[in-house]
């Protein structure tokens, strides 16, 4: 499974530095930065939650894939968000839990890929008792936006969602 993970992971980074044109033609090297620590004074997550960005599409024109490794300690979630041109999240480990607005809430869990595809709002994190880590892979639209952040999810929501993994 990791063999994989890292498949995907150099498919995305080579989409990433793809270029045509009038593009950049020269690989990069980029260092990937520190891993970003949140919790529930972030307006975007609840509970314990490490970001690590992998890559941008800044100075890989004309790419406009983005990256990051998250990481949701048990309980942890996203707020309730969508994605202008759709998201695609690579379980690497643990157990968590996706939901789409007004559907039933899913379990996800190591192996699993998720496609959420554009405009659908939905939130993704840990289960009660168990962390997950996933890569979460997702393009900037015109505008320069790679996701629409809205509510965070309520504890009454994820307790629900909590008792149908």
């Amino acid at each position: 499974m990791k063999k994989y993970n890292r498949i995907i992971l150099i498919l995305a980074l080579t989409l990433a530095s793809c270029s045509t044109t009038k593009f950049n033609k020269s690989m990069s090297i980029e260092k990937i930065p520190a891993i970003v620590h949140l919790d529930d004074k972030s307006p975007t997550f609840s509970g314990n939650v490490e970001v690590q960005m992998l890559f941008s599409e800044k100075n890989h024109e004309p790419s406009r894939l983005t990256g990051a490794e998250v990481k949701f300690n048990p309980r942890a979630r996203s707020a309730w968000h969508t994605h202008p041109r759709g998201q695609l999240l690579v379980v690497t480990e643990g157990e968590g839990i996706v939901q789409e607005w007004g559907e039933p809430a899913r379990k996800i869990s190591k192996g699993n890929v998720v496609w959420t595809p554009p405009g659908v709002k939905h939130w993704h994190g840990a289960c009660a008792d168990k962390f997950v880590k996933h890569y979460a892979l997702q393009e900037k639209d015109s505008n320069g936006k790679n996701v629409i952040w809205m509510e965070k999810v309520s504890e009454e929501e994820y307790e629900k969602a909590a008792k149908m993994e």
